[in-house]
């Protein structure tokens, strides 16, 4: 098999790529080694924490024991499906605020400012959030809606910042993130909609685009330059080649992995294993970050919480309007408020995010035991803790060593201090006054600073935002592993286009940047002039030296 281009990953990024390349004529073949996507437990917005426990749509993977957090090893899970992990994740979209870009092109990664992607987030947006605005985009595959917030928790949350103090903001994703307002969700007329959805069967219905089922085990390199790739299918090792280029495009986890299975990576790591090193970049797996987050959680007074719902009746009703209308609780994520703030007076941009959700459960769908509850999740945005990706064995099956090595920098616990304290006065306000029966976790005993350390040490989850591992910079920068239009530094034809060539963590949740990584990177693929760059001012708090809101 054989095409211009072999994309290996059909997630959120590589689905971006896929069709856009395409679309402009060229061939292309995507590898992907999950199936499909049918099906009502990834379809539906309401039942997302489904796709992420089923080892049908999930790899399954978890890190290493963290030892900042009492040994425990958080899962980690990255969608084994068509659309990648937009098919198993929240669906919550966020693009990230202006200066996180401008901190991009800052270390390296030039032509990556906020000026440089705005263009690309507009391209891909079909944005339903409210009248036409010029950073917003209508008419792109990515259909971005907002949720009925009809639940009267969602008004009290909104009402409660306004009370503590904080803008109230209308568009997080414009030019004005900070503050509390309304949550975006990939979700179109009452169903997940995935890179899958957006992109890749689109492209698939065209004449350019096969996908070929497949475990990719290396990329095939011959005197310098990536040829194509080499795939278990059906227990058979076949290789697909690529004429133009090899587009890696498999998670923050596979990609790194991948690229070190091929001999591209740290040199002394890849000989410990045995693997020939083609090119010695110490950055492949380095520089992993995440998002870490708590779950705040309320007792609620009065009955009006998604609870009503957690019982078999419940759930049956849920479901049953939504296979029929595609409508109700089971059409939304349920994440519909939203929050972003800044820790402290000197902090220049939002630094925590607040997700407010009307029940109080946890990812893997374990709801408290106190019944009727609400949260907030919680967390620091920018993490200064760094991990890293290793192969375990140099076996293409087995899992890699995943250590993100939380909570190793000190200013990671003053952060998720100042967090608590900050969400506490929150729910204290006089909107929460009808709703708040108790609090549930962390309880109103865990007050000091050693009390909040050991309640973030055991209970502290990941938000699944990995991404870093083959960072973006400049050619001469020796942990850099892509330049800024994502060429593998030291082989020709290979590119990394998925969120392992993020220089750092953007805030909010990684789906939207993502895959503007996949619509900008195309035209670097292309050969094609980036897009006009948009020269416009974020808000910023203007006392923020002084104000902490």
């Amino acid at each position: 098999m054989e095409a211009d281009y072999v994309i290996v990953g059909a997630g959120s990024a590589g689905c971006a790529v896929a069709f856009r390349l395409s679309e402009a004529g060229r061939s292309v073949i995507v590898v992907e080694y999950g199936g499909s996507d049918a099906g009502p437990f990834i379809q539906m917005p309401g039942a997302l924490s489904y796709p992420m426990n089923m080892a049908r749509y999930d790899w399954g993977l978890q890190s290493e024991p963290e030892p900042n957090l009492g040994g425990r090893r958080l899962v980690v899970p990255r969608g084994k499906v068509i659309g990648g992990s937009s098919s198993i994740n929240g669906m919550v979209y966020v693009r990230g605020h202006a200066r996180d870009f401008d901190h991009w092109r800052d270390q390296g990664a030039a032509g990556w400012g906020y000026a440089d992607v705005l263009p690309y987030f507009r391209r891909m947006e079909d944005w339903h959030g409210g009248d036409a605005s010029p950073v917003r985009g209508q008419g792109g595959p990515l259909h971005v809606t907002r949720g009925p917030r009809d639940n009267p928790l969602h008004a009290a949350f909104l009402e409660a910042g306004r009370q503590a103090g904080y803008p109230v903001t209308e568009d997080y994703n414009g030019l004005h993130q900070e503050g509390f307002g309304a949550m975006e969700q990939t979700v179109w007329q009452g169903r997940r909609w995935s890179a899958a959805a957006a992109y890749l069967k689109p492209a698939l219905r065209g004449p350019n685009c096969t996908l070929v089922r497949g475990l990719a085990r290396r990329v095939l390199v011959e005197q310098g330059r990536a040829t194509g790739v080499e795939i278990d299918r059906g227990g058979r090792v076949e290789t697909i080649r690529a004429r133009a280029e090899v587009i890696l495009a498999a998670s923050s986890i596979n990609t790194p992995k991948l690229l070190m299975l091929s001999g591209i990576g740290p040199g002394a790591h890849l000989q410990s294993h045995g693997l020939d090193v083609i090119a010695d970049r110490p950055g492949v797996g380095s520089n992993l970050q995440d998002h870490l987050e708590v779950y705040f959680q309320i007792a609620s007074l009065q009955p009006v919480t998604l609870f009503k719902y957690w019982n078999l009746p419940g759930k049956a009703w849920v479901g049953a309007r939504w296979l029929f209308t595609r409508t109700g609780p089971g059409a939304s994520n349920n994440l519909e408020t939203v929050g972003f703030i800044r820790s402290a007076a000197g902090v220049d941009y939002p630094d925590i995010q607040y997700h407010f959700l009307p029940i109080a459960v946890r990812y893997d769908g374990k709801v408290a035991a106190e019944g009727h509850g609400f949260q907030a999740h919680v967390g620091p945005m920018r993490s200064k803790s760094r991990g890293e990706v290793r192969l375990s064995a140099p076996d293409p099956a087995a899992a890699p060593s995943i250590r993100f090595n939380y909570m190793s920098h000190p200013d990671d616990w003053a952060e998720f201090r100042k967090a608590i304290r900050l969400t506490r006065e929150l729910f204290a306000q006089e909107a929460f006054k009808p709703f708040v029966k108790r609090e549930i976790q962390p309880g109103t005993d865990v007050t000091s600073d050693a009390d909040i350390d050991a309640f973030v040490r055991d209970h502290a989850e990941s938000a699944y935002h990995p991404c870093g591992t083959t960072r973006m910079g400049a050619a001469t920068d020796p942990m850099a592993v892509v330049d800024p239009e994502g060429r593998v530094i030291g082989v020709d034809a290979l590119r990394v286009v998925d969120t392992s060539v993020f220089p750092r963590i953007t805030n909010g949740n990684l789906n939207a940047p993502a895959i503007m990584v996949g619509e900008k990177m195309a035209d670097h693929i292309l050969g094609r002039p980036p897009l006009p760059p948009m020269n416009v001012e974020p808000w910023i708090h203007p006392d923020w030296r002084n104000s902490q809101r």
